[in-house]
């Protein structure tokens, strides 16, 4: 197999070239990020972390070995698979609540959903650490952000009231939109804009993590005991097939700036 006929992977060509031969563009133009040793540096770098080489693709393509999956994933994608679990055992959590009419598991429910972010946060950290990326990271992890930060909060609204035929189709779309705003990141997120050190220099929609503004409003309003009839601001077009809750209007927000591509949020 030739090297031009396997992968998508870029290569980088290195090229001895004096000053006169670069110009002004070739010089500005963003290098790709350098293997550091791994170091507490590391966690605080906002470079990119370098990616895995054609070898390793080829290696894990013909990996024939029993628990081959297993044995490929790295430290970080144990820690990115807690973030998915978080995500479930807080559904789960939400469905004991809607058997028992027990406040303590939507409590937990919304603990849970918490615990994915330091998750989502430290598998980041951990990457860094080790100076390591994984073949199966990105996709892992927006797998689990859709679960634990699409689907349980949607799971959450459903238990404490949002339960109307339109309230469904509403948080369906919530779902939907943080589900492909996700896709459409795994696809171009070597597209956006990077600067020098090849960060990317903004968020293309909000980001699916944004939803736990709503996880906090709907964590207060369980605290304030304002759930199921008592939901604030009530519901229009009552009696009818069309009924929804006003608050519900919140959510089909969110979700369009999810998959908004003109909606550009600098990263910190």
């Amino acid at each position: 197999m030739s090297s031009s006929s396997t992968t998508g992977f870029k290569k980088f060509d290195s090229a001895i070239a004096s000053d006169s031969e670069m110009d002004e563009s070739e010089s500005a133009r963003p290098q790709p990020p350098l293997r550091r040793s791994s170091s507490l540096f590391s966690l605080t770098s906002k470079e990119d972390l370098p990616k895995p080489d054609e070898s390793e693709y080829i290696h894990f393509i013909d990996d024939e070995r029993h628990f081959s999956l297993i044995r490929n994933l790295h430290m970080a994608d144990f820690i990115t698979l807690l973030n998915g679990f978080s995500g479930f055992y807080s559904i789960i959590s939400c469905l004991r609540y809607t058997l028992t009419g027990k406040s303590n598991y939507v409590q937990r429910a919304h603990f849970f959903i918490v615990l994915g972010i330091f998750f989502d946060f430290f598998d980041g950290k951990v990457a860094r650490l080790r100076n390591k990326s994984s073949l199966m990271g990105q996709e892992l992890d927006s797998l689990a952000d859709l679960i634990s930060f699409g689907v349980s909060p949607a799971t959450i609204a459903f238990a404490i009231g949002f339960q109307t035929t339109v309230d469904v189709l509403i948080l369906a779309f919530w779902v939907l939109c943080g589900l492909t705003r996700l896709a459409r990141f795994n696809i171009s997120t070597n597209n956006i804009p990077k600067d020098h050190t090849g960060k990317t220099k903004y968020f293309e929609g909000l980001p699916i993590p944004t939803n736990l503004f709503w996880v906090g409003v709907m964590a207060f309003l369980v605290y304030k005991d304002w759930i199921h009839q008592d939901l604030p601001l009530g519901t229009v077009l009552q009696g009818t097939s069309f009924e929804f809750h006003l608050l519900s209007i919140g959510l089909f927000i969110q979700g369009c700036g999810e998959i908004s591509k003109s909606l550009k949020i600098p990263k910190p």
